[in-house]
């Protein structure tokens, strides 16, 4: 069997994850990590805390902490987190750790061997008010390519065009704010993608209708432009010292180590078990392995040209994305999240407001990817007390007050099947067709979409069928559609697990059973006759409340969203 590698994007150590975080990798590769599993395929699913560079050195200089310490700090805080909201990681990992380390520098001597680093004396920028060299990403500017204000010396995030600091117009420091910087010379270390271009195009282009747009267009942008030797060493202390003669005072630039930290992380996964995983069957093994990556639409040029260009000069056959899924971004009520001006919500605050499935369906239901989303609180509780509430909540709480009322705490016996039923499995047949596709496709708004409309056929076949008439006359019949309806349950449960695994553990123990592993295969027909009459039915509490307008208003106000 073909492993499956689902890898995320890997946040930032410092500061907290937000819904834009969680939507842009973490969650999308969560919930195909589920699916994966409940196919029955063999998946690792690995994550981890980008830990080296300024934004670390800051942090803890702001908190007055070792940086080691401070990484250690918010590495915990990052996994507990992921924990809370749901991330079903194999194992939540750290780019600084030894087992990086060794893959880190394993990866930079086979490049040096094969021709493919080069050593250039460049022009850094020097913040006499902040005594030290300045990062590409911490000198701020307005970018020369589309005006915008706030763009980073190494990229515009804005216009995705890859800078230089001398690009910007009107450069300063991110850390002070000064504006008193000096151009200084420096010696680095580069990895030669020019060299690698013609063989890149040819790879991105068996790619071409196979990733999403937004990713080969970026990637084929890139070539366009031409490819240019790429820094791989910075003038900084924190991050992995360079091991060549003459470089022992500088670190590897954080995105050389970064992204090898997903094979760094999985070694650290399989040291842990050394008797039963070997990294290498993940990354040393492709023709057994496909690897899905999920990642914002900044991250998309470094996963589709440097780090496949990194692991294509070693020349030893390591592991390459089969499907990058790029998403865009998702703003703040018009604006961006931002924990200092305390606007938006971030994931400690969305676990403590509202329960995590109702997060985890929204941003399913509006992933950004063909547009950037705008989250509101109005659009947010509107969808929660639509679909979670009045359609999927409403049909389990209907059909178990039908039952108990009328047949007690077991499901009731079926008949003989009307054409009502088989109606109904028609339409499921199409719609679970349509959920299978959607997934296969990664097309994460339109299955959602599917699976609204499996919860909309319920809904229809209980209005079509009045069970609550047909009690009063003809009992049997009755026992028939609520014996369909119960089963229906434990199908929504099923499907909407990868999405909302709290929503369908509760669902399933209704009927005393796990939480679901696997799919259903097979027709409806089948689908709908697997809970068996006299099965117990267990209580079950609302699953869903409605969030009044008045919360919304609290809410709004609270997060500045105004």
């Amino acid at each position: 069997m073909t492993k499956k590698l689902v890898t995320s994007a890997l946040p930032y150590v410092n500061g907290l994850p937000h819904l834009g975080h969680m939507v842009g990798c973490l969650l999308p590769a969560d919930i195909y990590a589920r699916y994966l599993r409940m196919k029955g395929e063999d998946v690792l699913f690995i994550c981890g805390t980008d830990e080296h560079g300024t934004p670390a050195e800051v942090g803890a200089l702001k908190e007055k902490m070792d940086v080691a310490a401070y990484c250690k700090k918010y590495h915990d805080i990052h996994a507990r987190l992921y924990a809370d909201f749901g991330i079903s990681l194999d194992y939540c990992g750290r780019t600084s750790s030894d087992a990086n380390k060794e893959i880190v520098y394993r990866i930079f001597r086979a490049l040096d061997a094969n021709g493919f680093i080069e050593e250039r004396t460049t022009k850094q920028v020097y913040s006499p008010d902040d005594g030290r060299y300045l990062p590409d990403s911490y000198v701020i500017g307005t970018c020369p390519h589309c005006g915008y204000e706030k763009a980073k010396g190494d990229q515009c995030e804005n216009c995705t065009k890859v800078l230089d600091p001398a690009d910007l117009i009107g450069p300063r420091s991110a850390i002070s704010g000064s504006a008193n910087i000096e151009i200084r010379d420096t010696k680095h270390l580069f990895i030669s993608l020019q060299k690698m271009e013609k063989e890149l195009d040819t790879w991105i282009e068996t790619k071409r209708g196979v990733w999403p747009d937004i990713v080969y267009t970026t990637a084929k942008k890139w070539l366009k432009e031409g490819l240019q030797a790429r820094g791989i060493t910075r003038d900084l202390k924190w991050g992995f010292p360079v091991p060549k003669p003459g470089y022992e005072d500088k670190v590897f630039y954080v995105w050389f180590d970064a992204p090898i930290g997903y094979i760094g992380i999985t070694k650290q996964w399989a040291d842990e078990r050394p008797d039963t995983r070997k990294w290498e069957d993940w990354w040393l093994n492709p023709q057994q392995v496909v690897h899905t990556e999920f990642m914002a639409k900044d991250n998309i040029p470094y996963h589709t040209i440097t780090f496949p260009a990194t692991l294509r000069g070693t020349r030893e056959g390591w592991t390459e994305v089969g499907f990058l899924k790029g998403m865009n971004y998702l703003n703040f009520a018009g604006g961006k999240f931002s924990k200092s001006a305390q606007r938006g919500v971030f994931c400690d605050d969305a676990i403590a407001e509202f329960p995590v499935d109702y997060w985890r369906y929204w941003l399913i239901a509006n992933a950004p990817e063909s547009n950037d989303t705008d989250f509101t609180f109005e659009q947010f509780a509107g969808q929660v007390n639509k679909d979670l509430n009045d359609v999927l909540g409403n049909f389990v709480n209907r059909v178990l007050k039908m039952t108990q009322g009328n047949f007690g705490d077991a499901v009731p016996e079926a008949g003989a099947l009307t054409d009502d039923e088989k109606t109904l499995h028609r339409t499921l047949d199409a719609l679970r067709a349509d959920y299978d596709k959607y997934w296969a496709g990664l097309e994460l708004r339109k299955m959602m979409a599917a699976m609204r409309e499996l919860w909309a056929a319920g809904n229809a076949y209980i209005a079509k069928t009045e069970p609550w008439k047909a009690v009063k006359t003809d009992k049997a019949r009755a026992g028939t559609i609520l014996n369909t309806a119960l089963n229906l349950v434990n199908l929504h449960a099923v499907l909407a697990a990868p999405i909302m695994p709290e929503t369908a553990r509760k669902m399933r123990a209704i009927f005393g059973l796990p939480a679901p592993a696997a799919f259903i295969d097979g027709p409806a027909e089948k689908a709908l006759a697997l809970i068996a009459a006299g099965t117990p039915i267990a209580p079950c509490e609302p699953l869903f409340q409605k969030i009044p307008d008045e919360r919304v208003a609290e809410l709004n106000i609270k997060y500045k969203a105004g």
